[in-house]
């Protein structure tokens, strides 16, 4: 006889974690805030970095984001950043896109400089990988986003490939760098 073919689904890593630092509470988003991302993401220095966010951003976009964040019907963690204030930050997410699981991540402004990104990055990928070591995890950056490509560098990623995304915010494809972290590679950093 033959056996039933049994298809397994893909592991996943589990509901989105509070995740505490030396300097951070990382936590699910709540609808409440939405303020704070529309307040981080009007700002077209911490936007024009990233691919999929429009410009001008407003209330709705953050609604309709959180929305989907905070619904639970996907695998992905959408960590707030914060202070022990509960001040929102910035975001670190973990997705799964295609198939692949990506790091992105972007900071208020006026948090820039003070190492904020590296710790909250580097504690959500130590989490993940904890729960998912035998997955690869991808992020990338345009090429004019040298403090994002360094958080990378540090976190052990490697360059894949250079080619060309389109950015919602320039409205416009602009260079961009593809990269990739292995367990055993973010261990030895």
């Amino acid at each position: 006889m033959n056996a039933p073919l049994i298809e397994t689904a893909p592991s996943m890593p589990g509901p989105c974690p509070v995740i505490e630092t030396k300097r951070l509470i990382l936590r699910p988003h709540r609808m409440s805030d939405a303020d704070a991302i529309v307040e981080s993401l009007g700002d077209y220095q911490v936007v024009h970095m990233l691919a999929r966010v429009p410009v001008p951003y407003d209330r709705q976009d953050a609604t309709d984001w959180l929305s989907r964040a905070t619904s639970g019907i996907t695998p992905d963690w959408s960590l707030a950043i914060t202070a022990g204030d509960d001040v929102h930050l910035g975001v670190v997410s973990i997705e799964l896109r295609h198939g692949l699981w990506h790091l992105g991540y972007w900071l208020n402004r006026f948090y820039w400089g003070k190492g904020l990104m590296s710790e909250a990055a580097g504690a959500a990928v130590e989490r993940f990988f904890r729960r998912m070591p035998e997955v690869a995890l991808h992020s990338g950056a345009f090429v004019d986003n040298a403090a994002s490509l360094h958080i990378q560098e540090k976190l052990g990623f490697s360059i894949l490939r250079c080619g060309e995304l389109y950015s919602r915010a320039r409205n416009a494809v602009a260079p961009h760098i593809e990269t990739r972290l292995t367990e055993a590679d973010f261990r030895r950093h």
